[in-house]
């Protein structure tokens, strides 16, 4: 599962890398270049509800494995995209999968454990995503010079395809485990304010790492002053700040996630703020990345985890729609951020959108906070030896 989510890792986030070089070659401005960042975040954000729904009686294990090949093929499309239209409808059509495949592996991975451990089962799959940022989108920038960028997003349909064989190989066959759940219980779940606000709170404040990150790469050059290889080794700590903060956020999800919220949105806010007045200094720019990806991956993990606390016993569809939030905050802070450069601000005005959304997570997180405290005042003991299946059994 965590292959699966290096290859959806590397979809994502390396266009954002190889921007100019796409828009370049499609004819088009950075910030319409910008658009193929929303349309892939707007296929999650239609895909996991529409597709959890459709696929709640399924069992996991061939569902994570039809997912990924629709992922596969749809990159391929990409990948020969003869118009900027052809990859633009192909970048959404790779994003409906998405939130579906991670709602079920994250549904899967916190079965397989105690209760008490579940987000860092969580993120343990998750993983893959944050070492796609080290590996797969640094990689992908520094070859952008000697391949068209029409051969990084085959290299990622062929990765589809390996992720595919990877889970039909060695994921168990949860049948018996995880305990099929009908579609009507699943939208039910969702209607919770302790499901709702999660999912807004995410999908506004996480939008601000994405207002920068999306432009950071033209930022880089023009602002900065880097070449190639300083531009990949940079989205490199970019990527060791989300893996570290995905790790430390599984750990403080499943001890303190309301006290960790608030510390996360407050140094997002004043990291980026920092950034948007040292880009042009090469140390303190590279230092601002990899703190604003930290910080900004603590959160996943606690919003994972108040997620299925939230919806309890019927987890798939709130698990994919925080990829949905995600994304959505993915395609708001890449269109806010390009909508700043297409009115002739500064090419760091998108660090600043940045502040400002992550601004507007730390204000969501109060009425969140509330919420959780009250559950939290009302909920039994959970024996934590019993697992997430067991308890949605026993419940």
């Amino acid at each position: 599962m965590s292959i699966g989510a290096f290859g959806i890792g590397t979809a994502e986030f390396v266009i954002m890398g190889i921007l100019p070089q796409v828009a370049a070659s499609s004819g088009v401005s950075l910030a319409e270049a910008g658009l193929a960042v929303s349309a892939y975040a707007i296929g999650v954000v239609l895909g996991a509800p529409l597709l959890t729904v459709a696929t709640t009686r399924v069992p996991r294990k061939p569902l994570l494995i039809a997912l990924m090949a629709w992922f596969a093929v749809a990159n391929l499309v990409t990948a020969a995209a003869p118009d900027f239209g052809t990859l633009l409808a192909s970048r959404f059509f790779a994003g409906l999968p998405h939130g579906a495949f991670f709602g079920a592996a994250a549904v899967v991975g916190a079965s397989l454990v105690s209760y008490e451990r579940r987000a860092r089962a969580i993120s343990g799959i998750m993983s893959g995503l944050t070492v796609a940022t080290i590996i797969g989108v640094p990689v992908s920038a520094l070859l952008i010079g000697q391949f068209s960028w029409r051969w990084i997003f085959a290299a990622v349909a062929a990765l589809g395809l390996v992720a595919a064989a990877a889970i039909w190989a060695t994921v168990p066959d949860t049948r018996g485990v995880i305990v099929p759940t009908k579609a009507a219980d699943e939208i039910r779940a969702i209607r919770s304010k302790r499901v709702l606000l999660p999912l807004v709170t995410g999908a506004v404040g996480f939008g601000g790492m994405f207002a920068a990150y999306t432009y950071l790469t033209p930022i880089l050059e023009e602002v900065t002053g880097m070449g190639t290889v300083a531009i990949a080794i940079t989205l490199a700590v970019f990527g060791l700040g989300l893996t570290a903060g995905n790790i430390v956020g599984g750990h403080v999800a499943d001890r303190a996630p309301i006290q960790g919220l608030f510390a996360s949105f407050t140094t997002i806010a004043a990291v980026m703020l920092m950034m948007f007045f040292t880009m042009a200094n090469p140390a303190l720019a590279i230092a601002g990345v990899f703190l604003m990806a930290l910080s900004s991956s603590l959160v996943g993990p606690i919003m994972q985890r108040l997620l299925l606390d939230g919806a309890h016993a019927a987890p798939s569809l709130a698990s994919s729609l925080h990829h949905a939030a995600f994304n959505l905050a993915n395609a708001n802070g890449a269109w806010l951020g390009g909508l700043a450069l297409s009115v002739g601000l500064s090419l760091t005005a998108p660090i600043l959108v940045g502040v400002g959304l992550a601004l507007a997570g730390l204000a969501l997180s109060v009425p969140l906070a509330r919420a959780h405290a009250e559950a939290e005042a009302a909920m039994p003991v959970v024996p934590s030896h019993l697992t997430t299946a067991e308890l949605a059994r026993a419940s």
